[in-house]
């Protein structure tokens, strides 16, 4: 009893800060001033040391000044690896590509006001880097068409104490990095992922708020991270963990969802028609699809209509879908001790047909169908469950040990070669929209096949300047920021490649 105390007791504190959190993001810019962060660091995972390490990369080259209207990407031509940006109040409205290693861009608030990104709805990134060791930290970014922050194929990134309100498809997307960290940012009105950590390893996702979009924070074919601290509310769905099939990578295991606020994740879905989360009922606090080894600990997870926790398989969760090099059950999910009431009080579609079978009008806390094996849960009599029948008690308590799934040292920059050259501009640019024999944000890749079928220079142009041909899907944003070569890798490798 006296330990079930203690965790109420944590949780209603943690609640405190979070609702402390999200005034500070959320009162008006003229209460807050945000001063220049500094460099943190982090504890190593498996450690029961307190002792931190540090993660972050240093810039301690030349500090650059861009002042309203200045050019921010025009300090990015000019600065070099180890120098840092530093941008002032004002309106910039361009698109920021950095394809240099180790710069920084920070963002400098003045008596409530921040330097802002508007795209005005007509352009279509704010920031896009293909650089590693890549900081972006303390803007207001708005009125965009495609993404906030989109990482391609970039390692040892942070980003940190940003607002992105309203960027079209994703907010933050890291594509195809490794060891990054996500942290303090607000995410809000965002079509598809708020904060899409996609075909990723070693990133820590802390500390956010994202609310009022499609999916809330996802992590899709990625694998060891750490959701943790995040507030996540009035979304679709609040947290997801899964498979999504036809891409490059083709796991998602050895994820920690723990400490987070998911409530009232109850809107209605805005996904672009087709796409994999306009499945996504409203309703959903946290789905697990096809991914391995998730471990939810720790949790306040309420008001949620549909279900608490969902678990499902790709059969079941995105049955159009065809991967037959995608496994697709959730094995080894481990549910331990976490805050769990007022979910499922109107359950749609399947669950709430299922449900009926029951003789039940509501939603349960948990909801497992379909394959897996493995799972676990630390005290099943806690929950109103639904599919649980065979899952074992757990063998763990908590995940105290694991501090964070980002590494002691930065990793080491990819190198590529000629050959290795499309494969690369492949999984970190094409890959966040396009998949084999599955619908992403744009039309799959045996698609782009056909229509381009024997001649890569198609592609090049298209890439270059895309046309919208098709209503029933968005339109692309143009790629010409790539070299010739790139262009010229890529489309040879989409043309080659197989299911």
């Amino acid at each position: 009893m006296r330990s079930i105390v203690f965790k109420i007791i944590g949780a209603l504190v943690l609640l405190a800060i979070g609702v402390f959190l999200g005034k500070s993001f959320s009162s008006g810019p003229e209460e807050n001033t945000v001063p220049m962060p500094s460099s943190i660091g982090y504890r190593m995972a498996g450690s029961s040391s307190d002792t931190l390490v540090a993660q972050t990369v240093t810039y301690d080259g030349e500090i650059i000044e861009v002042r309203q209207g200045g050019s921010i990407q025009e300090a990015v031509k000019a600065a070099s690896p180890g120098d840092l940006i530093r941008v002032y109040p004002g309106t910039y409205s361009e698109n920021v590509y950095i394809d240099k290693d180790n710069i920084g861009l920070q963002g400098v608030v003045i008596q409530g006001e921040w330097p802002t990104l508007d795209g005005k709805k007509k352009i279509n990134d704010a920031f896009l880097y293909s650089g590693n060791g890549i900081l972006i930290e303390n803007f207001k970014i708005i009125n965009y068409k495609g993404n906030g922050i989109m990482g391609q194929a970039g390692n040892n990134f942070v980003i940190r104490n940003n607002w992105i309100i309203d960027t079209g498809v994703y907010g933050i997307f890291p594509q195809y990095g490794k060891n990054g960290l996500i942290e303090h940012n607000v995410c809000s009105k965002i079509e598809d992922a708020a904060i899409y950590v996609g075909m990723c390893d070693n990133v820590d996702v802390l500390h956010n708020e994202v609310f009022d979009n499609v999916a809330g924070i996802e992590i899709e074919n990625s694998r060891h991270c750490l959701v943790e601290n995040n507030y996540t509310h009035n979304n679709t769905g609040g947290i997801l963990a899964f498979v999504t099939p036809g891409l490059p990578i083709k796991t998602t295991f050895d994820v920690i969802i723990r400490n987070n606020f998911v409530v009232n994740n109850n809107t209605a879905n805005f996904g672009a028609p087709g796409s994999t989360v306009a499945g996504i009922p409203a309703g959903t606090g946290i789905l697990i699809m096809a991914a391995d080894d998730v471990i939810v600990e720790n949790n306040i997870i309420t008001g949620n209509n549909n279900t608490g926790i969902t678990i499902v398989d790709l059969a079941t969760g995105a049955p159009k879908a065809n991967d037959p090099n995608s496994e697709g059950n959730p094995d080894r999910t481990i549910i331990l001790d976490n805050i769990m009431f007022d979910n499922g009080n109107e359950p749609t579609g399947e669950i709430k047909a299922i449900m009926l079978t029951q003789m039940d009008t509501k939603g349960p806390d948990i909801f497992a169908y379909g394959g897996g094996t493995g799972s676990s849960i630390r005290d099943k009599n806690r929950y109103r469950t639904f599919g649980l029948d065979d899952w074992g008690a757990a063998q763990i308590t908590d995940t105290k040990d694991v501090r964070t799934y980002m590494l002691p040292e930065p990793v080491a920059p990819r190198s590529v070669s000629t050959e290795e050259l499309g494969e690369l501009t492949y999984y970190g640019v094409c890959a966040g929209c396009h998949a084999f024999g599955n619908r992403l944000i744009g039309p799959p890749t045996e698609i782009i096949q056909a229509i381009h079928n024997g001649d890569p220079q198609s592609i090049v142009d298209y890439i270059t300047n895309p046309e919208n041909l098709r209503d029933d899907y968005p339109e692309m944003p143009p790629q010409d920021y790539l070299s010739n070569e790139a262009k010229m890798a890529v489309a040879e490798y989409i043309l080659a490649m197989e299911p």
